[in-house]
């Protein structure tokens, strides 16, 4: 903690000296506000004329020759009229004075060099000895304060580490995020596309991508089917009271589609399916002997979400969950949460996520005290919280617990992942609902012929098709496992009298299930080795006369590595025993 407390002071002073810098650069600049994040700084500015990457050099420039003058930043109390002052003309400075002075707070400027600041602190002893490993890093626009109704600032990112090997190492692994960025790789592999025309936050699925996404559904159904889960089918539009009867509209109302009018009626496009499920367990009675009741879907949703949180497959309008709503008897949930921790951490080891490297678990848990937000009965949250609590500690999971991010209906186990940019998100769920069950009657017929209330244990076992793909095209660079790879192999004829042969392999392999193709365009054979390479596909058999008199492949990895003279039989034995057993590593034992 005291790391990061001098990592924040040192990033904090970093952005008062790259608001020195601009405000020497460009006097005219109004100035607003100047926070440290998690992986560095920023400041926004409303300038005069255009600002962009190309003048970070020369702002960095700046930045190197004011710090040696930095001895120290100095505190010093004004009062309002003072603050006002120094800011005449600066809307958003102004803002912020009247704001705090309204609250009662200390108003405080920090000086250093000729440059001051409003500002609560948070710096360095000796900026000029401290802060010399900085760098700016990208330029973007940032509604003031995040709201879309105020003007639209320039908003000037940058990171500071102690050391130059700390900056250096960051910078790396920057760059490696920025070549694995699934939007660039999405666009390079063809996976997927946005239009404006059909709208933001929409993805356009490509064949190849539509393959990965088909893979991965086929793999979570026939998964969970075995594990007992009863696959359904419900619409994506409902009646508005459907929501209201669950409870989710006066709560998530601002991230739903708007109501569609319909013959006098209100539907909306769903934005979860649990109320369909509810309604679908409702349609005839239950008894104990059928529980649990695991119901599961892929459905596709929809969800509002601002143009500026938008994110190519990560943040969307549209998505697929292979959502689930296991209805069970009190004494049966902590079994069923079990359950589903299981069927999430095979989930990760098949797709080659590693638990505390690859995802954690997070305890969210509610506020009582915030009757706005989440659903009011102390008792239950405590009851819900605890058996969760226990189900990780039991498991010696490492989790942490996070207070006011639960589901205003109960708590629940986010499963968190980092994508390559280091930013966090909730990638599947495991939430224990109390309040649905009454809201639906969700009953069943007990031992004693008795109508007794259920529980509610929702969950996602392999989240949002779109968000794991994203997450699995910037795990593996594009270079998917085979299992999971658009086109496995890729035929590459030595000429034209050895297609025959090619056409006869891509035959059987498709007979197999083998997603194949043949290159027989006229291209010189080592350009279409590279193309191939350059899709990621993971192997390419060259076949010629030799290997067409023997029964022949060549075989060449996307990694360059080359085997000749292999067995098409053996190499064909050896690609399906990879591709059902959903290993990895793509190295064949040829």
């Amino acid at each position: 903690m005291k790391n990061k407390e001098y990592l924040d002071n040192l990033r904090h002073s970093a952005a008062h000296l790259l608001a020195a810098a601009v405000m020497e650069l460009w006097p005219e600049t109004k100035r607003t506000i100047g926070p440290a994040i998690d992986d560095g700084f920023y400041f926004d500015f409303e300038f005069k004329e255009p600002v962009s990457a190309e003048d970070m050099p020369k702002i960095e420039k700046r930045m190197k020759k004011l710090v040696t003058q930095w001895n120290k930043f100095e505190r010093r109390e004004v009062s309002k009229d003072e603050a006002l002052a120094e800011y005449k003309g600066n809307q958003y400075k102004e803002e912020l004075i009247n704001e705090f002075a309204a609250e009662g707070q200390t108003l405080s400027f920090y000086d250093s060099g000729s440059y001051t600041d409003l500002c609560r602190g948070g710096h360095v002893d000796n900026p000029a000895k401290e802060l010399k490993h900085f760098k700016l890093l990208s330029v973007a626009g940032a509604y003031w304060r995040g709201d879309e109704n105020k003007p639209m600032l320039t908003r000037i990112y940058g990171t500071a580490f102690a050391t130059a090997q700390e900056l250096e190492e960051f910078l790396q692994r920057r760059e490696l995020a920025r070549e694995r960025d699934h939007k660039k790789l999405g666009k390079e592999l063809g996976l997927f596309v946005f239009s404006e025309t059909v709208g933001k936050g929409l993805p356009l699925w490509s064949p190849k991508g539509s393959t990965i996404r088909r893979v991965l559904e086929r793999f979570i159904v026939d998964e969970e089917i075995r594990r007992g889960y009863l696959h359904v089918y419900t619409p994506d539009i409902a009646s508005l009271d459907l929501y209201k009867k669950s409870g989710h509209y006066p709560y998530y109302k601002d991230s739903m589609y708007a109501p569609i009018s319909i013959d006098d009626e209100e539907y909306m496009l769903r934005p979860m399916t649990c109320p369909h499920h509810f309604e679908l367990y409702l349609s005839e009675q239950h008894s104990y002997r059928e529980l649990p009741m695991r119901i599961a879907e892929l459905a596709q949703l929809y969800r509002y979400e601002k143009s500026g949180e938008l994110m190519g497959l990560q943040r969307v309008r549209t998505f697929c969950l292979a959502d689930a709503h296991i209805i069970c008897r009190r004494e049966q949930a902590k079994e069923e949460i079990n359950g589903v921790l299981d069927l999430i951490d095979f989930v990760c080891k098949t797709l080659g996520i590693e638990q505390g490297n690859g995802y954690s678990y997070r305890l969210s848990l509610g506020n009582r005290e915030d009757e706005s937000k989440y659903y009011k009965n102390d008792e239950a949250w405590e009851e819900a919280e605890g058996v969760l609590r226990t189900v990780l500690l039991e498991r010696n999971a490492e989790f942490i617990e996070a207070e006011d991010e639960a589901a205003f209906y109960g708590p629940k186990i986010d499963v968190q992942m980092r994508n390559v940019n280091g930013k966090e998100d909730t990638a599947f769920t495991v939430q224990y609902d109390f309040v649905m069950p009454g809201r639906f009657n969700l009953t069943f017929t007990n031992e004693e012929g008795e109508d007794e209330q259920a529980i509610v244990v929702h969950r996602s076992s392999i989240g949002a098709i779109e968000r794991v793909m994203a997450f699995l095209i910037e795990l593996y660079g594009g270079a998917f496992p085979v299992w999971l790879s658009p086109e496995q192999v890729r035929i590459i004829p030595i000429s034209d009298e050895n297609v025959p042969y090619a056409e006869k392999l891509a035959a059987q392999m498709r007979s197999s299930d083998i997603r194949v193709s043949i290159d027989a365009d006229s291209e010189r054979m080592q350009s279409k080795v590279r193309k191939a390479q350059t899709e990621k596909i993971p192997y390419m058999l060259i076949v010629g006369k030799n290997e067409e008199a023997a029964e022949t492949v060549s075989l060449r990895y996307r990694s360059g590595e080359e085997v000749r003279d292999v067995p098409f039989a053996k190499f064909l034995e050896q690609l399906n025993l990879k591709v059902s057993t959903r290993l990895i590593e793509p190295q064949l034992d040829v």
